[in-house]
């Protein structure tokens, strides 16, 4: 505990040193630095999906400079300062958390205490159990989140057969939508709807949509980097079959 302190510590005392002395530091606003924490929060999702640990840690470093560099300005703003923000934090995890602070018993249930965690959240004074869902997630991201946020007051399909016949359902809906010759918007509804079920089909089978994705992307970038790389002519000039053909030798190095 004492070695993590002391290293927070000495990060804070950098942080202070910078938005003194360096110009750049010091002209940064939350606003400037939004985007850039963003970037920083990818990057760290990129080492965790490469399962790169050496990656992991510098990129939650970087992320912790972020965190300290908001905290600064604010402080610097008069609105508040880290051990506001920290403390706060441990008084709602506290709240949120009766089953190790109380004495509420969930029997090592953890779809339990997802169902308890949006039962107090509602009871602290939010609207909605999909209130906490930030508006500028990736929509993938954010379908996953919303389903399963209403997933713990019981809004939820039985089993996985179900939703599958809700994703076979909304493919026909949209098979009908191209048939009917509705407007491309009607038709882009019916596609996010056929997305939605596919996602939740996934939730069921404890796969997270975003993940899969993203590695089926990476998996598609590294075969057609080999086609290229390959290639015995420019790729404009070579027929789909003759690609294919590369295609099939890149699956085979997987």
């Amino acid at each position: 505990m004492e070695d993590k302190l002391k290293a927070f510590e000495r990060l804070l005392g950098i942080m202070d040193d910078l938005r003194e002395k360096c110009p750049w530091d010091r002209e940064q606003t939350m606003e400037t630095l939004r985007n850039l924490t963003i970037e920083e929060t990818y990057e760290l999702a990129d080492a965790i999906l490469d399962k790169d640990l050496d990656g992991v840690k510098e990129e939650l470093g970087d992320l912790m400079l972020h965190l300290i560099f908001y905290g600064k300005i604010a402080e610097e703003q008069g609105a508040f300062n880290l051990a506001d923000s920290m403390n706060a934090e441990c008084e709602k995890l506290i709240h949120r958390h009766p089953h190790v602070y109380g004495d509420l018993d969930v029997n090592d249930d953890s779809d339990q205490v997802k169902k308890n965690w949006e039962e107090l959240k509602l009871s602290e004074g939010k609207k909605s159990v999909l209130s906490g869902v930030p508006k500028s997630l990736p929509a993938m991201v954010k379908a996953y989140r919303m389903q399963e946020k209403t997933k713990q007051v019981g809004f939820e399909w039985k089993q996985a057969e179900d939703v599958w016949g809700k994703v076979e359902e909304e493919m026909g809906e949209l098979q009908e939508a191209l048939q009917s010759g509705l407007s491309q918007a009607e038709i882009e509804l019916e596609f996010g709807d056929v997305l939605f079920s596919l996602i939740n089909y996934g939730r069921f089978l404890g796969i997270e949509a975003e993940s899969a994705l993203a590695r089926v992307n990476d998996k598609f970038k590294k075969r057609f980097e080999y086609i290229e790389e390959k290639a015995p002519q420019p790729l404009k000039e070579m027929t789909l079959e003759e690609m294919d053909k590369l295609w099939e030798e890149a699956k085979g190095r997987d």
